[in-house]
């Protein structure tokens, strides 16, 4: 396993920006592909693959949340449209 995924454990990912959850998750994806890794690695490599997964989530639900509130806010600011 590399280092970005064997010696971190999942409690970090919150800290991770969108960018870095997503490099980690491909390289998860990368790492399981390859199909070289214990059955013990491998359960741990996708546990880890879904904590990223949902950060990311989390990331794209909240900018998504930030777009429309900012439509909204245009909305309201130009009636008409």
């Amino acid at each position: 396993m590399s280092p970005t995924t064997a010696a971190t454990p999942n409690g970090d990912v919150a800290a991770l920006s969108y960018e870095q959850a997503r490099e980690q998750l491909i390289n998860v994806v990368n790492q399981l592909e390859a199909g070289s890794s214990s059955l013990e690695d491998s359960l741990a490599l996708w546990e880890r693959g879904e904590t990223l997964a949902k950060r990311c989530e989390e990331w794209l639900e909240g900018a998504k949340a930030r777009l429309d509130a900012a439509r909204a806010t245009d909305g309201d600011a130009q009636p008409g449209q």
